[in-house]
């Protein structure tokens, strides 16, 4: 297991290595230049029209209500999201505003991004009497405000006969020791809520889950890096590291867990909610700080998670003590997983799982919560789609890392579907239930920070041209600086690739569009092949994509694979 590790898989390497892969010529079998530069107009307004309303009806509140030209702050609005018990006199963490920083600059909007910084600076304040969700907070607030400190001070001529004396760096080392006393428990594992102004309150539950621990490490361990204080790296780390050790003989963890007694309360676990971004954040904190520690976790969690979890091209949820399958269902946040396998090389299987994704998106105009793979139906209750951003994300490194056009496509759908769904006068609104598009007066956050973002960076990636970042969960870019390695990973072999039982190479891999080479067709870079080279199957999931249509191949009755479904 040590012996494998990753290359510095930077998302400016990635499109350095890729560009060479498919030809201009390539790119405008179906999409031009020209519509590329629409699409990313078209975001731009979908930000803007969302980003405007929050500022106009909802600032300095959390978040904007686009039905009624609202605002929220309380937990008892926001589900599990933000902050509860809030003074009378309290006007808001400004969530929104946070969360859009650095989506503005990725759109070019200095000016904007400058007023935020110092409305910020001057007015943003943690010594309030809130209870706040550890993990919550962690990604959103802390997040975005090390992320926009680190913007800023890198561009300190933005900031033209105005003195920035980073301060949004003060206020995230106020918030990060706000946090540390969640982290005095016998086992380390942090309590899931904080109150910022008296700590851990008492009787507060002991219950959290496995994201909620082991998904601190990125934006604590930046914190410690920008300020030289280790104590929020360490308490981060030996968390991630208690959590690592709670592991099954399978290398699976459960979902949530008893942060006093170290013991697991759900034992079922998967890829999706509860439990996603602890495998983002072993991969990427590799990364960001070219510790092997993190690698060697998560290279043990990803082959455990493709031995036991998956199914063809889904995933579903199983016991960490036996394997055995035990939820046979997709989960929206599941979404996230096939652009964490093209961040590990894995593109072959991210593709296959993309698209499978994208079929539900298809058949309800948006991704549900939850959907049930044996019926092949919507969860009776989880219905409701919030803005996620996770499929848009998963598109968005697939084409950094194919150049496939498809995946243009892909994103303009996602676009189309939006607009046509979710667009109110005010904003952006959730979707209560997709399969009668009822909406619900809420706009999250993540809206701003992720969703339009990702899509934006699908059409326009002149943000991260020639320069390292690693996004966080919420979408908050980090940059990638050797000062924050213990040491530079070793050369990246492709043992970690989920294995296909066939000596052929897919195209995914080589990253080859379909155009003519020397008088050689070349295949699709989203053709997956069969299982077997004969094309004989017992079941779908034998399958592959076709490599013309770009189609799910599937398994006749007579046992062989073909686009049967489209025959007529």
């Amino acid at each position: 297991m040590g012996s494998f590790r990753l290359p510095l898989l930077l998302l400016t390497l990635i499109i350095v290595i890729v560009n060479s892969g498919c030809s201009s010529r390539c790119r405008a079998i179906a999409f031009s230049p020209a519509k590329k530069l629409h699409m990313r107009d078209e975001v731009r307004s979908m930000f803007y029209h969302a980003y405007d309303n929050y500022m106009a009806h909802a600032f300095p509140h959390d978040e904007l209500k686009p039905l009624t030209n609202n605002f929220t702050d309380s937990l008892s609005e926001l589900g599990n999201l933000n902050l509860q018990f809030l003074p009378q006199n309290y006007n808001g963490s400004a969530l929104s505003l946070i969360e859009s920083l650095s989506t503005l600059l990725v759109l070019g909007n200095f000016i904007e991004f400058q007023r935020g910084v110092m409305w910020l600076s001057e007015n943003l304040t943690f010594d309030v009497d809130a209870r706040v969700n550890l993990f919550e907070c962690n990604i959103r607030v802390l997040g975005g405000l090390i992320s926009a400190h680190i913007l800023a001070s890198e561009n300190k001529s933005w900031f033209r006969n105005i003195s920035y004396n980073d301060r949004l760096l003060h206020l995230a080392r106020d918030l990060g020791q706000r946090f540390l006393p969640a982290f005095e428990t016998p086992t380390g594992l942090p309590y899931a809520w904080i109150n910022l102004k008296h700590g851990v309150m008492e009787n507060e539950t002991t219950e959290t889950s496995t994201s909620g621990c082991g998904s601190l490490i990125l934006e604590m361990g930046a914190l410690s890096r920008l300020t030289s204080d280790s104590r929020f790296e360490g308490a981060a780390l030996r968390a991630l590291r208690k959590l690592w050790n709670m592991r099954s003989s399978l290398d699976l963890l459960g979902t949530t867990l008893n942060v006093l007694t170290g013991e697991w309360i759900e034992y079922s676990s998967g890829i999706g909610a509860g439990v996603d971004s602890f495998y983002e954040y072993l991969l990427k904190a590799y990364i960001l700080f070219g510790s092997d520690e993190y690698w060697d976790m998560f290279h043990s969690a990803y082959l455990a998670v493709q031995k036991y979890f998956r199914h063809g091209p889904w995933y579903h949820e199983a016991d960490m003590r036996s394997g055995k399958a035990t939820y046979w269902q997709l989960t929206s946040l599941q979404a996230f997983w096939p652009g964490l396998q093209t961040l590990v090389g894995d593109v072959a299987a991210a593709n296959l799982s993309h698209r499978e994704f994208f079929y539900v998106w298809k058949k309800y105009g948006v991704l549900p919560e939850r959907y049930l793979l044996e019926h092949a139906t919507l969860h009776p209750t989880e219905r409701y789609y919030p803005l996620r951003p996770e499929l848009a994300e998963s598109t968005y490194y697939l084409y950094q890392a194919t150049k496939d056009p498809w995946y243009l496509e892909v994103g303009e759908s996602i676009v189309a579907s939006l607009n046509s769904h979710t667009k109110v006068d005010g904003g952006f609104a959730s979707v209560r239930d997709v399969s009668t598009m009822q909406l619900e007066d809420h706009q999250h956050s993540f809206f701003l920070s992720e969703t339009c973002k990702y899509l934006y960076l699908l059409y326009d990636d002149s943000f991260v041209a020639g320069r390292n970042f690693v996004f966080t969960t919420e979408g908050h870019p980090l940059p990638v600086r050797s000062l924050w390695h213990e040491r530079l990973p070793e050369a990246y072999i492709t043992s970690n690739r989920t294995s296909f039982k066939t000596s052929r190479v897919s195209p995914l891999s080589s990253q080859v569009c379909p155009e003519m080479i020397r008088g050689a067709k070349v295949e699709s870079a989203c053709h997956v092949p069969d299982l077997r080279v004969n094309h004989q199957c017992t079941s779908d999931a034998e399958c592959g994509i076709d490599s013309t249509s770009c189609r799910k191949r599937t398994c006749s009755i007579a046992g062989y694979c073909g686009l049967w479904r489209f025959v007529h």
